[in-house]
């Protein structure tokens, strides 16, 4: 049951049960924000949940009474209750949802007290007397550093500092977080923007990232995940390409109505999402509309497929890597909480599986896929060539990896289909870009 959460106490003696409270969705139940205890010194439990729309701290009685502790659109994540129940110490996103920071909440009347403003902490550890926190933080260009931060005075000491001479002499181009009205909702989407060297002048050609897993968050401060893709975003923009990696809706960090647009439908609320992204890029920073190009690996790759076969009006170029093509192939476990399954569902496997819409490409595409691929099996790519075939598609093409899993682990593969990739946007879309 991908639609309910219950939380129960068990009487030992008796093997007796009670609920003590119950979470429904009508899509399906986030598989993060579940952490649930004993409020220390006290006989309630604590939970998170999603039940106002962003995961909040709640308290719950033997009785079943229940009680919001914290209120707002922004999340929790890692709370940890002090000795005496009185206070807890989480990271959130209250300021802004790409600021991550180390907050303090009464356990009380459930107000936040933000104790740090390093914007990308990925995890802290509190001392025994809860005086002070060790934390793990990050920023767009420098991986994780560990710092240890006095409580009572905000003082910071400690502090790592892992970052070679050599990196240091490198100049990183830094995201711009920007809002990109949406055309659907009532709400932006929130995005990193690199633009293009100011040297260059007139429309510019643009590339598009999309983040895998459907369900991650990279517009943030942190280290990303992605940091290869940065990279290669720098080295777009000095070739004179603008560049908008975007947290589409489905994206983590932005509540649960965000996260759940894609019920039944995977592939097209992210896509207005990112046409949306073109059309800010057109109106606010003149890109060529007819220059648009888009890349990403796994539900990224998947993206590139809808993008390029249900808008091919707008985007004239691809590169869909370890890409998902048919979500009636994939596990189970993510896409039937999502599309439901198969046989129960069969129209929200039809409208979210990218080879049923293959007739649409126009553009130019670039498949890439190592053959040891253990979460999207490389068949998913096979298959799809065989459509296109049958289809008599021209403008495409497969690089394989035959040594490569989901996560390629030698680096002349990824030199390699990086070298491809920007061949692609280069010969299509860059049009010389580079001599202008």
């Amino acid at each position: 049951d991908h639609k309910d959460r219950w939380i129960v106490s068990l009487d030992a003696p008796t093997q007796a049960t009670q609920t003590l409270h119950r979470l429904t969705d009508l899509a399906w139940i986030n598989w993060d924000f579940n952490e649930m205890a004993w409020v220390p010194q006290s006989a309630d439990a604590w939970f998170l949940s999603e039940q106002t729309g962003y995961a909040q701290l709640y308290t719950v009685s033997p009785e079943g009474k229940q009680r919001q502790l914290t209120k707002g659109e922004f999340e929790l994540r890692s709370p940890v209750w002090t000795h005496d129940g009185q206070r807890v110490f989480a990271l959130s996103n209250q300021s802004h949802p790409s600021e991550w920071d180390l907050y303090r909440i009464d356990g009380k009347d459930g107000s936040l007290q933000r104790l740090t403003e390093l914007m990308g902490v990925e995890s802290f550890t509190l001392d025994h007397w809860h005086q002070r926190v060790l934390l793990r933080y990050s920023s767009s260009y420098s991986p994780t550093q560990a710092t240890v931060l006095d409580i009572a005075t905000g003082q910071r000491y400690a502090t790592t500092d892992t970052l070679t001479d050599r990196y240091r002499t490198l100049t990183w181009q830094q995201p711009q977080f920007v809002a990109v009205p949406s055309s659907v909702v009532d709400r932006p989407i929130w995005s990193k923007f690199y633009p293009a060297d100011p040297s260059f002048s007139g429309p510019r050609p643009a590339v598009l990232f999309v983040h895998g897993a459907g369900y991650t968050q990279n517009t943030h401060h942190k280290f990303p995940y992605y940091f290869r893709e940065q990279m290669f975003h720098n080295l777009l923009t000095a070739r004179g390409y603008h560049v908008l990696d975007m947290d589409y809706r489905a994206s983590e960090g932005y509540g649960r109505d965000w996260r759940t647009a894609i019920y039944r439908q995977m592939g097209t609320p992210e896509l207005e999402d990112y046409i949306d992204g073109v059309n800010w890029l057109v109106t606010e920073h003149n890109a060529d509309p007819d220059r648009i190009g888009i890349y990403g690996g796994s539900y990224g790759g998947f993206m590139t497929f809808m993008a390029l076969f249900k808008a091919p009006e707008g985007f004239k170029a691809g590169a869909a890597l370890r890409p998902v093509t048919d979500w009636r192939h994939y596990n189970h476990g993510y896409t039937g909480s999502i599309l439901n399954t198969p046989e129960v569902d069969p129209e929200a496997h039809h409208r979210s599986s990218a080879i049923e819409f293959a007739e649409g490409l126009q553009g130019h595409l670039l498949m890439s896929h190592g053959m040891l691929d253990d979460n999207v099996f490389y068949k998913d790519s096979v298959r799809l060539v065989q459509r296109l075939s049958e289809l008599e598609k021209e403008q495409w093409e497969l690089a394989s990896y035959p040594l490569e899993p989901h996560g390629y682990v030698h680096p002349e593969s990824w030199l390699d289909q990086y070298r491809r990739i920007l061949k692609l946007f280069d010969s299509t879309i860059g049009e010389g870009v580079t001599g202008q």
